[in-house]
């Protein structure tokens, strides 16, 4: 079954975005539970490479697929899933990685939609809530996808949300605010201070 292109961000607007979001359809591994269980030997690095016993999976088309049956357990592991079998998978970090963003209108009225690694598009709003956190490494800071699962921002993105967010500094609450930006009517700090 071939699978559809990979959507051009920049070339949507975020209507555009709302309706391929409205029209995507993920199998639902949240109500699959197998009992037959094992490794996938599949891992998935911090920059969003996935590899099957130590050799990168070339075919975006495989990794795309793979995505779409990605599961997160109550423990905090990671899982592919179909209706007869239930694989652990590692991952380094975060599943998905954010590497574009569209931004759309001004201060408590922007929205910012994000396209990942796999080609998902993901509007951060209230339900997928931006996180600033500062890691041994700098700023790691992350998206919420579905089901419990996030994707880390690769730097260039974080540096145009950093811009957003100095433009916007003052909007959330006065001067004493912190830095952050608005996304679907909800504030995202990122930082105390």
């Amino acid at each position: 079954m071939p699978m559809d292109p990979l959507p051009e961000l920049a070339t949507m607007n975020l209507t555009q975005v709302a309706q391929a979001l409205a029209e995507k359809r993920l199998p639902p591994v949240d109500q699959w539970h197998p009992t037959h269980c094992g490794d996938s030997e599949m891992r998935i690095a911090r920059d969003g490479t996935w590899f099957h016993r130590g050799s990168p999976i070339g075919r975006e088309a495989m990794v795309r697929l793979f995505s779409s049956i990605l599961r997160r357990e109550v423990d905090g592991s990671y899982v592919l899933v179909t209706p007869g079998e239930k694989l652990d998978i590692q991952v380094d970090d975060a599943p998905f990685v954010a590497v574009e963003v569209k931004s759309e209108g001004d201060g408590c009225d922007r929205r910012l939609a994000f396209r990942l690694n796999t080609g998902d598009l993901v509007v951060a709003g209230a339900d997928n809530a931006l996180r600033f956190e500062t890691g041994a490494d700098g700023p790691h800071p992350t998206l919420h996808v579905r089901g419990g699962m996030e994707a880390l921002v690769v730097r260039s993105v974080y540096y145009e949300l950093a811009e957003l967010a100095i433009q916007d500094s003052g909007v959330a609450g006065g001067p004493s605010a912190p830095i952050g930006l608005w996304s679907d009517g909800v504030y995202f700090a990122m930082s105390d201070a």
